[in-house]
């Protein structure tokens, strides 16, 4: 009916473009605009293609529109503009990529003075990118004439959408030898370079971060591109100049010297974060942020590690020593010296650094106390007697982002690489795990802090925050040193243990932490008892899907060679289905109570012999449903006669009381004998009660 009264409403395009006068804002007010455009209405587009046109587009999303038109309106144009300059047609690409003119009109929106208006830099960057990925050589042609193209994006960035112009010029030109020819270009206008010198204290914030995570960006991207294109053997030009020593050095020393500056530490350690990123062995059931999205292993570059090196005080002195903040106030109260995002992620770059399992940079950790360090700030007990300024792990009992961090380097120097089975203790792998588990009392603090959790419990307290991760790197220890206990370190050092806390350690490992991982591993929910009705239903369920064989579905397809040529190839194929043993019941017994119920009432239309209303009740064939019954219900047999007689039967008046039996008359007519006598053909259609034998009630 919708469409038989033609109730949809009908396109205004068509209508406004047969006006001589007619506009383009008049065409942009219209709804299915850009619905028609992708339709490739032909007279639209070319509408479009004018380069009146293609300029009014173009300076919708490079200009700001009016102040005085309503603020829900002001962009709605410049927006409709947007989408119809990117809706992928041909058309519309060609014309604005090939022509030079208005290349340069949108090319002045990046000539602006800073800063650019972020609802109009999105829509020239998604414009602009856009070319770039269809009408890539003329667009780089074009950019690579203008000077200084670089230098006008970077001095933008605190804008994210000329981030994302950046990365689309790295990921979005195609074939391989067009970008690596874009890389080298990037890579001569030194972008590295310059996006270093943007992580500095004295850039604001936005750039810093724009700056920090398009370099996030580019490492990320040039490595999965090289492990797509193994074939080639050109290396990114723009990754190498990051990787090198040199690069790394000189975003250390914007992150250090000088007055501290926290949003210049996170940014540039994000990136050297990036830089170490490797698929690694997390701790069981942690989900690792810098192994996310990695397809194989990266092998980090000895430059890095190098250049890090040589920086590693500053992150101590940072642990120590961290930028200043105010006092914050926490659902636990008042903390007078938050530790913050500074120091969280040096320490997630300690972790990291554990993981490369590098000699140089494990001898500088234990040289600078490193591991002691970072347990301190978490797990260390709250008592007089061991809390010190130094203390991270214990005094800053809550702060769970510092103790995962914690648990990955515990887990980083527990875990020590096996092969074929076979535990390696190398040298270096040794003086990590003689610190943590000598110099650093791991197990004793461990041991220390439960027993203080304990009674603080006990005494009606609070659970302390970091007990699920000491948890945790107890059983990481218990792990490691029952893996070949006769050959690990860590097994040895646990011997070495003061007697005291050696039968501590035994009973807490037998008792406490046995009892603990139970709770833990415990259902949380309860599952009810399945019912023997489900069980049944999923015992059919499970027989059903037996039956159901690999090749059931093929057997009922045609082969190419039996499709194409004869008739009789196809019969053949149908004649599988009767070996298909679908194993039903039979219901032929059915099927004939059926049609047997069915044709008792029913009497042809056209027999002019018979006038009489063949509905009537006394032209029902009782008999044919007597014989029906009798084989299949033998117990309604005396029902059915006794409703016979009841219904059509008034010389039959029966009484249930004092009546044991009753004889029947069998040999006179039930209805008399007035009416004329039936020929021996038409008797077969009436009742008779001749087979009635005497019955009693």
């Amino acid at each position: 009916m919708f469409w038989k009264f033609d109730l949809h409403n009908s396109s205004q395009i068509e209508k406004l473009l047969e006006k001589e006068d007619v506009t383009l804002q008049e065409l942009l007010d219209e709804e299915d605009v850009l619905q028609e455009c992708k339709a490739q209405n032909q007279r639209l587009l070319l509408f479009l293609s004018r380069d009146s046109s293609m300029l009014d587009l173009l300076n919708l999303i490079t200009h700001e529109p009016p102040a005085d038109r309503e603020e829900r309106l002001r962009y709605k144009f410049a927006n409709v503009a947007c989408e119809l300059l990117t809706c992928d047609v041909s058309l519309i690409n060609d014309k604005v990529g090939g022509d030079e003119s208005l290349l340069n009109t949108l090319y002045s929106f990046l000539e602006q003075t800073s800063p650019l208006n972020p609802l109009l830099a999105s829509f020239f960057s998604k414009t602009f990118g856009n070319l770039i990925t269809r009408k890539t050589e003329q667009v780089i042609g074009f950019l690579k004439k203008k000077e200084d193209f670089i230098g006008q994006v970077l001095k933008h960035l605190d804008t994210s959408a000329m981030m994302d112009l950046v990365l689309r010029l790295i990921s979005s030109v195609e074939p391989v030898c067009l970008r690596q020819e874009v890389l080298t270009w990037l890579n001569e206008e030194r972008l590295i370079q310059r996006l270093i010198e943007l992580i500095h204290p004295h850039s604001d914030s936005e750039r810093q971060s724009n700056a920090s995570q398009a370099l996030c960006d580019i490492i990320r991207l040039s490595r999965d591109q090289a492990s797509v294109l193994q074939e080639t053997s050109e290396t990114d030009p723009l990754l190498t100049t990051l990787e090198l020593q040199q690069s790394i050095d000189v975003l250390l020393k914007n992150m250090f010297e000088g007055e501290k500056s926290e949003v210049c530490i996170v940014n540039g350690t994000q990136v050297l974060l990036t830089l170490l990123e490797t698929r690694r062995p997390c701790v069981e059931q942690v989900i690792d942020p810098c192994s996310q999205g990695l397809e194989k292993p990266y092998t980090v570059n000895n430059s890095i590690l190098m250049a890090i090196q040589t920086h590693l005080k500053h992150f101590h002195h940072l642990l120590l020593n961290p930028p200043k903040k105010c006092v914050m106030l926490t659902t636990m109260g008042i903390l007078e010296e938050p530790f913050g995002n500074a120091r969280l992620h040096g320490s997630r770059l300690m972790a990291a650094l554990l993981y490369t399992r590098a000699p140089r940079i494990h001898h500088e950790l234990c040289q600078l106390n490193m591991i002691n360090l970072l347990l301190v700030l978490v797990i260390l007990i709250l008592s007089k007697t061991f809390l010190s300024k130094n203390d991270l792990f214990f005094k800053f009992s809550w702060n769970n982002f510092l103790h995962i961090q914690v648990e990955h380097c515990v887990s980083a120097i527990l875990n020590q690489p096996t092969t074929n089975g076979k535990t390696h203790d190398s040298h270096c792998d040794m003086i990590v795990c003689v610190q943590l588990l000598k110099d650093c009392r791991l197990v004793q603090r461990i041991l220390d802090a439960w027993e203080e959790n304990d009674k603080t419990q006990e005494a009606g307290g609070m659970r302390k925050g970091y007990m699920g991760h000491l948890t945790r790197i107890a059983n990481t220890v218990v792990q490691n040193a029952e893996r070949e206990q006769e050959q690990t370190q860590i097994s040895q050092l646990i011997k070495d243990l003061p007697e005291d806390y050696k039968a501590r350690w035994e009973q807490f490992v037998n008792e406490t932490l046995t009892e603990t991982n139970k709770k833990n591993t415990a259902d949380l929910v309860r599952f009810h008892t399945k019912t023997p009705i489900f069980l049944l239903t999923q015992v059919f369920s499970d027989y059903q899907i037996q039956e159901m064989t690999a090749n059931f579905v093929d057997q009922f397809g045609l082969n190419d060679d039996e499709f194409g040529e004869h008739d009789s190839s196809i019969s053949a194929t149908f004649d599988r289905i009767t070996e298909i043993n679908f194993k039903l019941v039979d219901e032929r017994v059915s099927s004939a109570i059926f049609e047997t119920r069915t044709k008792e009432r029913i009497r042809p239309f056209d027999d002019a012999e018979e006038e009489e209303d063949i509905w009537e009740d006394k032209e029902i064939n009782y008999a044919t449903q007597v014989k029906a019954r009798s084989r299949f219900m033998k117990h309604t047999h005396t029902h059915a006669r006794i409703h016979t007689l009841n219904s059509h039967s008034s010389d039959c008046c029966l009484s249930s009381v004092g009546l044991d039996c009753i004889a029947m008359d069998t040999g006179s007519s039930v209805w008399g004998s007035s009416t004329a006598q039936l020929s021996e053909t038409e008797e077969k259609g009436w009742a008779t009660f001749t087979d009635f034998q005497p019955f009693c009630w």
